[in-house]
């Protein structure tokens, strides 16, 4: 369980404007794609974000085109959720395999405010806010895993080790 600032947003936030597509081809390290994670919705985010920080947002998170980088630039600018009402598919896959968690609760995104410091206990499948706990499906153990792991890769690295 870890405390973090909430940045919240409204629907339909794509990956174009989570990862600029213009960057798509040119910025290809994890580390610098942080520093345009969100530029197109919000300029300040890539400079103010922390470690621990979730994003909340409404409904369709992560729609528009299947571009990996978008999960990837929240990851490694600290993002420790996305707690939304609904996500596009491939955003969602993209996300867990990149070791960030996603999670979908319509009572949260409706109670949460912009700046508000909430804990997002995993194991319990539990968001505590200002105005409330709030619950989410818990993750399966085989994602529970890949997301304790740190994404898909560093996984199924893992698991081939120990089946050696």
């Amino acid at each position: 369980m870890k405390k973090g600032r909430v940045w919240k947003y409204g629907d339909d936030v794509n990956t174009d404007v989570i990862f600029p597509g213009k960057y798509t081809y040119s910025v290809l390290e994890p580390e610098e794609m942080t520093r345009h994670a969100l530029e197109d919705l919000d300029p300040d985010f890539a400079q103010k974000v922390k470690p621990g920080d979730v994003i909340v947002a409404g409904r369709n998170f992560g729609c528009g085109s299947s571009r990996e980088q978008a999960a990837t630039c929240l990851k490694y600018a600290g993002v420790q959720a996305v707690i939304a009402r609904s996500f596009a598919r491939i955003f969602f896959r993209n996300a867990i395999n990149q070791g960030l968690p996603v999670l979908q609760s319509g009572d949260a995104v409706d109670s949460i405010e912009n700046g508000e410091e909430i804990e997002v206990d995993f194991a319990s499948g539990k968001i505590k806010a200002e105005k409330g706990v709030f619950a989410f499906s818990p993750f399966p153990e085989s994602v529970l895993g890949i997301l304790q792991e740190g994404g898909l890769i560093p996984y199924t690295r893992k698991k081939l080790e120990g089946n050696r």
